[in-house]
């Protein structure tokens, strides 16, 4: 090189090692792997159930393989990218390193491909994927509790709420394991539930309650930011009713008081969030894009109980909810699928030094969400073509994650655009 000519400029090519720079571009790299076999996985098995795909064996139920990956699988690494992102700022401490992460997450990949592969085979090695998983989550739940533990903030409060959920998602993932082992799949079923309202929902509305108003006044200055304890109590104790409600219909099947009861506390506590939705500025919010996102994502949450709600009670002549998994769907496909979306899209903008928009593919991809969790709610009617919609809906999902998952995987590996560190 001559004297005075300028330095060549950093490469931006994709590479391993730009992953272990900041915990959430490992996590969330992670979580797309995990993300994209587990619907890739389902949309091959729709594929097999419609007579158009290869003609493979199962050693567990392929439906609690696809509810137990689909639970604790993609979404608990997404955490990771944000929890020790987010959650150092809250707490006012020092986070750990992604390289000192990386095992944690790494035991719960390896045990998810495990999980898939061994549902084929045996149900002691698909067990075996679930304990590697316990292990990976279990690593990952004592470093935040760490984290909970050497802070000093007075606000600690949605710290630990999530750091409790992380404890819940621990025990409900081993009860999983624990019940294919021993063959108990209505157990494994209900393990599976509890965890998704008891971990998963809880970790969303908790950081929905700190970071949607948030979020909101910047772009919207005339909507309050409120967010009141008592909100966040109200989502709590609702996702306690729902972890414990799958138990509550296995003691006491088919009783019709208990149905009344369930289905009128879920149709009181969507009209709830329904109405909080439109307070934290649902409407205003469509003017931005990657707002309205978020505000849409929780918007389904209310509508989902209350579907629920209507289910148990349209139900009570035969002693049975009427479409039980089509609130089920509204709230997983429909509120966390939506609610992920939006905030790793938005943290991804950000730490990648890159606008914080959801631009034209990003939009499309959201839509096309929505039109899967239709399609997903109407398979779940028995008089209408459910199979075809089953692997439509599938289909459509796996299709729209894969795009969304090569898209900003391929940011994960790579230098910010901002050219700062991070």
């Amino acid at each position: 090189m001559s004297v005075g000519s300028a330095a060549a400029p950093p490469s931006r090519a994709w590479h391993w090692r730009h992953l272990l720079q900041a915990p959430h571009r490992l996590g969330f790299f992670l979580a797309m792997v995990v993300l994209l076999a587990a619907g890739l996985w389902w949309a091959a098995v729709q594929l097999q159930r419609s007579g158009a795909g290869l003609d493979l064996p199962y050693a567990v139920s392929p439906s609690l393989v696809h509810a137990a990956v689909m639970t604790f699988g993609f979404m608990p690494l997404f955490f990771s990218g944000f929890l020790f992102t987010a959650g150092p700022k809250w707490l006012r401490v020092s986070g750990p390193s992604a390289r000192r992460l990386a095992p944690a997450l790494l035991a719960q990949v390896a045990g998810w491909f495990a999980w898939l592969a061994g549902s084929h085979v045996h149900a002691a090695f698909a067990a075996t994927g679930l304990s590697l998983v316990v292990l990976g989550l279990g690593g990952m739940t004592a470093m935040f509790w760490r984290l909970i533990a050497a802070s000093r903030e007075e606000d600690r409060m949605h710290a630990r709420v999530v750091g409790a959920a992380l404890v819940v998602g621990c025990v409900c993932l081993a009860g999983v394991g624990a019940s294919v082992l021993t063959g108990a799949g209505a157990a494994a079923r209900l393990f599976t539930l509890t965890g998704l309202w008891g971990f998963i929902v809880v970790v969303f509305v908790t950081v929905a309650h700190r970071m949607i108003p948030f979020f909101s006044v910047p772009p919207m200055p005339t909507v309050q930011g409120w967010r009141p304890s008592s909100v966040l109590a109200l989502m709590l104790g609702v996702a306690a009713f729902e972890a414990c409600a799958g138990w509550l219909d296995a003691a006491f099947p088919g009783d019709a008081a208990w149905q009344v009861v369930r289905g009128v506390l879920e149709l009181g506590a969507g009209a709830v969030l329904l109405w909080l939705a439109v307070l934290w500025g649902l409407f205003k919010s469509l003017r931005v894009r990657l707002l309205a996102m978020l505000h849409l994502g929780f918007l389904w949450l209310g509508l989902g109980l209350a579907l629920g709600g209507a289910s148990q009670l349209l139900g009570r002549p035969s002693g049975s909810a009427v479409l039980p998994l089509a609130p089920l769907h509204a709230i997983t496909m429909g509120a966390l699928g939506s609610l992920m979306l939006a905030m790793v899209t938005r943290v991804s903008c950000g730490h990648a030094g890159r606008s914080v928009v959801a631009d034209d593919l990003m939009w499309s991809l959201f839509w096309l969400l929505q039109a899967a969790t239709l399609l997903r709610i109407a398979a779940a009617v028995p008089s209408w073509p459910v199979q075809p919609l089953l692997t439509a809906a599938a289909l459509l999902w796996a299709v729209l994650m894969l795009i969304w998952g090569l898209r900003y995987g391929s940011w994960y590996g790579r230098p910010r655009a901002d050219g700062r560190p991070g």
